[in-house]
């Protein structure tokens, strides 16, 4: 009789099951500290949260190959765990170099399964934000989420930018897109944008200070003190006086 043939749904059960069998109660229990929505977690620590996706990565790769493993991923994606969703984002992380644009649209549709800033994070930062860098003419996407009512594609349009803010890319588009967000009263999108500014200002003060001292009075508080936290004590006075 043939074999059956083992499907991208059924594999990622096997490694969601695996997920809740290795968590801890103890500090499934201590990760609501973390977070004002409610979250479901099996109690992984990061750490070997991520060594165990390298290993699901290594074997499910090597039997099936790559568009399956992402195919997996997407399936991990739909749960309701956080560590089910920062477990898909382990799976492929780093692999940004052989993805396209049908990976692009495919983690851009993510944004709409967010359920915190951890898994908005993972999945911004590691697998997005990789691939702005490596064709900066996606970042045109960031001014798409910047207008959406979802607060999770607005935090998205500011992380996207951080990997490439540490290389001295996009202060253009930063510049435009702070400009669009300043008003934003969503705490998570304020966030963002000051993590996004601080970067900015870490990698490229000569241009982003300037910046700061011409939107204190527009900005909130919050953006501008994260903006600041990496400035001199000096700049960071000027820019944070009333």
């Amino acid at each position: 009789m043939p074999q059956c043939k083992t499907t991208p749904a059924e594999v990622a059960a096997q490694i969601r099951r695996a997920l809740k069998n290795g968590g801890s109660a103890e500090h499934a229990a201590g990760v609501q500290w973390f977070f004002k929505e409610e979250i479901k977690s099996y109690g992984w620590y990061t750490a070997d949260l991520r060594r165990a996706a390298v290993r699901f990565r290594r074997e499910v790769r090597k039997e099936h190959g790559l568009d399956f493993l992402v195919e997996v991923a997407d399936h991990l994606f739909y749960g309701s765990v956080l560590e089910e969703k920062v477990a898909a984002v382990f799976l492929l992380e780093k692999l940004d170099h052989e993805f396209g644009e049908r990976e692009f649209k495919l983690f851009e549709s993510w944004l709409d399964r967010i359920s915190s800033w951890a898994d908005h994070d993972a999945l911004v930062h590691d697998l997005i934000a990789p691939m702005i860098v490596s064709k900066p003419a996606r970042a045109g996407a960031v001014f798409r989420w910047a207008r959406s009512p979802k607060r999770w594609r607005r935090r998205a349009a500011c992380v996207a930018l951080i990997r490439g803010s540490r290389a001295k890319m996009f202060f253009p588009e930063i510049k435009k897109l702070s400009d669009s967000l300043l008003a934003d009263e969503d705490d998570m999108v304020q966030k963002g944008l000051g993590w996004l500014l601080r970067e900015t200002a870490k990698f490229d003060a000569r241009r982003t200070v300037p910046y700061l001292m011409k939107i204190r009075g527009r900005a909130s508080r919050l953006v501008l003190r994260t903006a600041c936290e990496t400035l001199p004590a000096r700049t960071r006075k000027q820019i944070l006086a009333s």
